[in-house]
């Protein structure tokens, strides 16, 4: 086994362990059982010289107070459920409200915070770690017992592919995804604000979910034509941004659950691409709008707009809008979510 291991800091006196991929061709991946979190993602550019790409900190305890879900696994529920409350099977739920009124991303202890057990893994052309967590019935208010487990996964075709299983006991709601914020010029530019200018990005979907200013769905779906929100073809990052991005983009899709193109990220100053593809149906689209003054890995301060996040997910407060694709899990039944991350340079 060529994985590295070692250790991350503690929590509650337990120990934080990192694992580091590293394919073929240099690019290397750093995650950590702590919310099973990627903390650092190293591509090359055009010259060959690497730069770790996502945001994040140098210790668990930084992970442990952080509030704005850096790398980590977001669950039970990602995005927003409206009062923090749904009803399934005639019964309705009460979850813990930690964005005002809303839940989100998993409640007040959600699945950022927790220690997973890891099992790292090797073959030919693929290096990877298995993540597994227990959520027990009645955490943050949701039903069932959740087995859940996350899996990363470095190939030798320079892709991060991050892959989500969960099985239940009870009928329950489920949406996980990972919430890296990326600067593809790399996480300690400076002027990191200036470079997203550099990005040009492209976002599979002709529509997006409808908002209303709590960035809670109204339950229409707003063609993207003829608005700021239209990323069908390359565009600035940085020149369209205005007040920032917060939305959930409805993907165009051939069939529910078939692992298709999501969206392309291209920066031009260093030639960093990085593609991602997904079976899921959403994608949310987050500019950073809330970072200020954050002081992460190497003493990096981050502000605003200096990332993006991209989300694969179902539709946020999809529990409370029957005409979104269903998140409810029974026994039986297996969740599964297949996202991808291509990294290429031009």
């Amino acid at each position: 086994m060529t994985i590295e291991k070692g250790n991350f800091g503690s929590i509650d006196n337990k120990p934080v362990e990192y694992f580091i991929l590293k394919n073929k061709t240099g690019i290397e991946a750093k995650i950590i059982t702590l919310g099973a979190t990627l903390v650092s993602l190293k591509t090359p550019d055009r010259r060959g010289n690497f730069a770790d790409i996502v945001l994040g900190f140098d210790d668990a305890k930084e992970y442990m107070n952080d509030t704005r879900y850096f790398g980590c696994t977001v669950g039970r529920f990602a995005n927003r459920i409206a009062n923090a409350k749904f009803t399934l099977d005639g019964k309705e739920y009460k979850i813990s409200p930690n964005n005002g009124q809303h839940h989100l991303h998993g409640g007040k202890v959600g699945f950022n915070k927790v220690l997973w057990k890891a099992e790292p893994f090797e073959n030919q052309s693929d290096k990877g770690v298995l993540f597994k967590y227990f959520s027990k019935d009645g955490e943050e208010g949701f039903p069932g017992n959740l087995d859940v487990r996350v899996t990363y996964t470095l190939t030798d075709d320079d892709e991060l592919k991050i892959e989500y299983a969960a099985v239940t006991d009870k009928n329950t709601i489920v949406n996980l995804t990972n919430h890296s914020y990326f600067n593809l010029a790399g996480h300690d530019i400076e002027n990191a604000y200036s470079y997203l200018v550099q990005h040009l990005m492209q976002i599979n979907a002709d529509s997006v979910t409808e908002s209303d200013n709590e960035l809670i769905p109204t339950g229409k779906f707003l063609k993207v034509e003829n608005t700021h929100y239209d990323f069908r073809k390359p565009v600035s990052i940085g020149w369209k941004m205005g007040k920032g991005y917060d939305i959930n983009y409805v993907l165009n899709k051939q069939s529910a659950s078939e692992l298709s193109f999501a969206a392309k990220i291209v920066e031009l100053k260093s030639g960093r691409v990085m593609e991602i593809s997904t079976t899921e149906p959403g994608i949310q689209f987050y500019t950073g709008n809330f970072l200020n003054g954050v002081k992460g890995k190497g003493g990096t301060v981050y502000n605003k707009q200096t990332a993006f996040c991209l989300e694969t997910q179902h539709y946020p407060d999809s529990p409370n809008q029957p005409e979104f694709p269903s998140t409810v899990l029974k026994p039986g039944e297996t969740y599964r979510h297949l996202t991808v991350h291509k990294f290429s340079v031009q």
